[in-house]
């Protein structure tokens, strides 16, 4: 129904990516315009391994914000197979960290520093189970021989289930779930396991990346999938569950960057996810749940209090997306997901 309104607490992204310097400076406005918070990811180059490094980069996105911005970012710690517990303890205790990111090596964008060996990493994992800390997992295998589209139901029985049933109490997030094989772990998985799902993996299938043409800016990983997959994570994001909440990935590259023979991974939805998220959850007949997903959920599992501030969404006419976000490190291409999006945010 055009001029329809919708005013939920303001959301929080448990995913995002942000870079660094001039690209950061750029994309980090996006962010802060809709979202109170966000889990920031530690793959810079070098990655965010130590407490310091978490704390020297949050300095930098604090020192980039809009004035008047009250945008909180979420420090996160890129594990790897030397990473200590004792310095991922200490920056549990200190509330600087609110999660350690698990990236196999390999996996995805700046991801070579990452856990080959998991049995190197038992420790750091202990100390987190015992600390609540929550773990976030890139959930892919990067053998060769594993085709992409399978590499996340593969990743669930090869190596997470094995690592939650070693380690009672750890907590865990599968980011960017893609995979109804995915859902359906999550939704069993009882309170120590959530689970983020992106903008692109509710709204496309890899029928849209593929179909007629490649088409770049929907290349992401883990990668679209087959399109039986799609109306599971609609169902698992709208149906109130609390173990599913957002989380955007968006992740920036500049646009010759994706457009190029070796494209790289990732979909900038930061300026027009909200909207996006509130079509889906429009033509899932489910809008009195888009809360929970973006507002709710996320905060309950990090045990953080829920916003206060309130954001509006108002429907009318398709909307027209920016095509570009310019930055000090090129232009960066905004999500469309080529198909009529009636929602936007009002205030």
């Amino acid at each position: 129904m055009s001029g329809a309104t919708l005013t939920i607490r303001r959301p929080d992204d448990w995913h995002l990516h942000l870079r660094d310097g001039a690209m950061m400076e750029g994309v980090l406005p996006c962010s802060a315009a809709h979202f109170a918070r966000a889990i920031i990811m530690p793959n810079l180059s070098p990655p965010v391994v130590t407490a310091h490094d978490a704390a020297s980069y949050r300095d930098r996105i604090l020192a980039a914000l809009p004035k008047g911005s009250e945008f909180e970012p979420l420090m996160t710690l890129y594990l790897t197979e030397n990473t200590d517990p004792a310095d991922v303890k200490a920056a549990a205790d200190s509330g600087l960290v609110k999660a350690v990111k698990l990236y196999p090596a390999g996996a995805t964008t700046n991801s070579a520093d990452g856990v080959r060996d998991f049995d190197r990493i038992r420790g750091v994992l202990e100390v987190m189970a015992e600390t609540r800390l929550p773990l976030c997992v890139h959930g892919e295998v990067t053998r060769p021989e594993v085709d992409i589209f399978d590499r996340e139901a593969v990743f669930i029985d090869e190596v997470l289930d094995p690592i939650r049933r070693r380690t009672p109490g750890l907590r865990v997030v599968m980011e960017h779930i893609t995979t109804a094989e995915a859902v359906a772990y999550a939704t069993d998985g009882g309170g120590d396991l959530g689970a983020t799902i992106t903008v692109q993996h509710l709204m496309l299938d890899r029928n849209d990346m593929l179909a007629g043409g490649i088409r770049p800016h929907f290349y992401c990983l883990p990668i679209l999938k087959r399109g039986t997959h799609r109306p599971a994570l609609v169902k698992a994001a709208t149906s109130g569950n609390p173990a599913f909440f957002l989380g955007t990935d968006s992740a920036p590259h500049a646009t010759a960057a994706k457009e190029s023979a070796c494209g790289c991974a990732g979909c900038f939805t930061a300026p027009v996810a909200l909207a996006c998220l509130a079509e889906v959850f429009d033509t899932a007949a489910a809008l009195d749940r888009l809360e929970g997903f973006a507002s709710k959920h996320g905060a309950s599992f990090y045990g953080l209090p829920l916003n206060d501030a309130k954001i509006t969404l108002r429907k009318g006419d398709p909307v027209e997306f920016p095509r570009l976000v310019q930055t000090g490190d090129g232009p960066v291409t905004v999500f469309d997901p080529g198909k009529p999006v009636h929602w936007r945010v009002a205030s």
